[in-house]
């Protein structure tokens, strides 16, 4: 599974810069990983938000798996055949 990047610019005065890099080849590390170990060092003491599904979607959700545990679901193979066989 791939995860979806995303890439963020930040300005920083060049004395920082000439810091963060001192401190990334002090570990053998490019700035970019660095600073992306500083930012994961940040939040992973963090919670993965959750909600609570809405009704509608609960009812949902049992309703597939009873169809699917009586065989009323099918495996799909292929996508691009599903579609045009439709």
């Amino acid at each position: 599974m791939t995860t979806v990047q995303a890439q963020i610019k930040v300005n920083i005065p060049s004395t920082m810069k000439e810091y963060l890099e001192s401190k990334a080849n002090k570990f053998g590390m490019p700035i970019a990983g660095y600073i992306r170990h500083l930012i994961l060092k940040d939040i992973e003491d963090m919670d993965y938000p959750t909600y609570q599904a809405s009704i509608e979607t609960e009812k949902a959700y049992e309703k597939a798996i009873d169809e699917h545990i009586s065989g009323k679901t099918i495996k799909v193979k292929n996508i691009d055949t599903f579609f045009e066989e439709l």
